[in-house]
């Protein structure tokens, strides 16, 4: 190695750690305080007349030493002390879309109960699915310093959310956050939720393996977990060699999919020359055969109906509706699981996605070609 790389190397070396020396004095002189934004790369590159490339690896090795964090489309902040902040955390925030008699309940009970168990108070949040409220829940959350980690059910997780800044700000904070039922993509956060895509699958194999062909589906737009269904239910038809028709399909929202009647002629016209329909969940399912009905075409004899949940409504349907179990309690104590190992400082191998099965009732018949 030649004397100029040599002189070179310890010049680029001297300015990175000039760079490493610089922030951390900004830490401890307080200039630069916990939960901070770090300037730009562009910034400290222009001030220390470095290379991008050395600016970061400064900043990774900041990163290492627990001083400051990354947030991918956010930047770099000043770290929290999160083992002396957990000294006084004991609460753990729910945030969920509903709480009601559905399958909600249940979720939360087995949250409630593991929790309780392990010395945790629970506080639950409501969003009723609507991005303001939880924009509001968030930014009490973030002003809030007792708060051990948060479980959260996404809002409208099918759609851009411009909550995110809010919860790339809590995970700045170092509190364990984990979703459960859903998820926003975007962000590199572990889930625990049904394995929806899998999921769907079974249900429209379940159908074709009855003999129906021109299968048809009734889907939410606005959550995460409508897009995954309608991914399981493409990959079973296709499997199967059978046409997708979009046609034979509907979208429809929150609101909608609580009053079914609001799109009634639009969803009838939709699906009139299917054999059968995969819906989102029973609440959609249940109303759906009552409008079939009401048009005088029979469950299952003129059109099959299965779903997705096996809550009490498939066991008290006029036609009892065949369908797949979500996991309920099981989930909830799953998620409350996962976020004490993440309260204690585990960080890999979070996510987990429940197997399901179809339970048979009387609202699917086999189909026979004329």
């Amino acid at each position: 190695m030649n004397s100029s790389l040599i002189i070179l190397i310890i010049i680029m070396e001297t300015k990175y750690q000039n760079l490493i020396n610089y922030i951390q004095e900004q830490i401890t002189d307080g200039q630069l305080g916990p939960g901070e934004k770090v300037p730009s790369e562009n910034q400290l590159a222009e001030r220390f007349h470095i290379s991008r490339q050395t600016v970061r690896k400064a900043i990774g090795t900041l990163e290492e030493e627990g001083l400051v964090q990354r947030i991918r489309g956010s930047g770099t902040y000043v770290s929290f002390d999160r083992r002396k902040n957990l000294e006084k955390r004991n609460s753990i925030a729910v945030v969920t879309t509903y709480m009601d008699s559905y399958i909600f309940p249940r979720i939360l009970q087995g949250m409630q109960n593991t929790l309780y168990e392990s010395g945790f108070s629970v506080q639950i949040y409501i969003t009723n699915n609507t991005l303001d409220r939880e924009k509001g829940i968030l930014k009490d959350l973030l002003k809030r310093d007792d708060v051990a980690g948060m479980i959260v059910e996404g809002t409208k997780s099918g759609l851009p959310n411009p909550n995110l800044e809010l919860y790339r700000h809590l995970m700045m904070r170092k509190i364990p956050l984990l979703f459960f039922n859903t998820y926003y993509p975007e962000l590199e956060v572990p889930h625990v939720s049904l394995n929806d895509a899998d999921t769907a699958y079974k249900a429209v194999r379940y159908l074709i393996e009855k003999g129906h062909q021109k299968i048809g589906a009734v889907l939410k737009l606005d959550d995460g977990q409508g897009r995954q269904r309608y991914l399981g239910y493409l990959r079973a038809m296709e499997e199967a060699g059978l046409t997708v028709t979009d046609s034979r399909l509907v979208w429809i929202d929150t609101d909608e999919s609580k009053q079914l009647a609001y799109c009634r002629d639009r969803l009838l016209n939709r699906v009139e020359e299917c054999t059968a329909l995969l819906a989102y969940n029973d609440q959609i399912a249940f109303q759906l055969i009552r409008m079939l009905e009401e048009r005088n075409i029979r469950v299952p004899e003129d059109v099959s109906v299965i779903s997705i949940d096996d809550s009490d409504l498939a066991r008290h349907s006029e036609v009892p509706i065949t369908s797949l179990p979500h996991p309920k309690e099981n989930l909830g104590k799953k998620a409350a699981e996962t976020l004490l190992q993440m309260i204690a400082g585990k960080k890999k191998d979070l996510t987990y996605e429940f197997d399901t099965r179809v339970v048979e009732r009387e609202s699917v018949a086999e189909h026979k070609s004329l």
